[in-house]
């Protein structure tokens, strides 16, 4: 069927845009869901479920709450079936203009806290015996987006760690898989989407001739994240309205 009925998640940076809707969609299709984020008060009431929801605030980029987190979903849950691995952030400029500070930033945030994570859930995701986890990257993994060399840096590394999984996991039951999306109506694209010539310029790269919806994203992570995909694994899936198939 397709549900995530009794599915036990752990989504990251679920409070906002992408993460928010894949809350939202896995709630709704029956999964418990844990949330974490720096502050997941604002969720409460943005969910339907909400005695499926579960909550905890912090930082995953910090080492002693990714394994305080781990210790929670092993004491409550016993194992994972679903990690979705979405935080992320971006500082868009030329190369030359980032300090090393801003892109160890970027690599720590979109690059290492998503490769600790999933290295720490490994065995509650063993346990399961049935798992799937689901990277956030982004098309900047692949192509040049205009989004800032250190984002498509972590977001391409993202893509390879996740084949890397798929073929070392396999035999424990896990599966791996990458969803990249073009630009998405978001609070972190919000900034370039309200600019006229930076929108007009993405919709000329984007067959569809609009931008996306979280909800669209969230809709493959959830296929990604059923029973129903229990062949998909090692794949990078670009939810692009197109752009990836579009020529020059």
């Amino acid at each position: 069927m397709w549900i995530l009925q009794g599915k036990k998640a752990l989504v990251t940076g679920g409070t906002k845009g992408i993460g928010l809707a894949i809350a939202k969609e896995f709630l709704e299709l029956g999964a418990e869901v844990l949330v974490v984020a720096r502050d997941t008060k604002s969720i409460k009431g943005k969910v339907k479920n909400s005695a499926n929801l579960f909550t905890m605030d912090g930082d995953v980029t910090d080492s002693s709450f990714r394994k305080q987190l781990i210790e929670k979903i092993e004491n409550n849950w016993g194992k994972l079936d679903v990690l979705v691995n979405n935080v992320g952030t971006n500082i868009r400029k030329k190369f030359t203009e980032y300090t090393e500070q801003e892109y160890r930033q970027l690599f720590e945030t979109n690059l290492f806290s998503m490769t600790e994570l999933a290295r720490l859930s490994h065995p509650l995701l063993k346990k399961s015996g049935n798992a799937s986890v689901i990277q956030i990257a982004s098309v900047a993994g692949s192509f040049d987006v205009q989004s800032g060399p250190p984002y498509g840096m972590t977001k391409a590394a993202i893509i390879q760690l996740s084949k890397h999984l798929a073929v070392e996991w396999a035999t424990d039951g896990i599966r791996v898989n990458t969803v990249s999306p073009w630009y998405i109506e978001t609070p972190l694209t919000q900034i370039v989407l309200a600019q006229p010539e930076r929108l007009s310029k993405i919709i000329s790269r984007t067959p569809m001739k609009r931008v996306g919806q979280p909800e669209e994203v969230a809709s493959m992570v959830a296929f990604l994240a059923m029973d129903k995909a229990s062949y998909i694994t090692g794949q990078n899936i670009m939810v692009d309205g197109g752009m990836s198939a579009m020529g020059l």
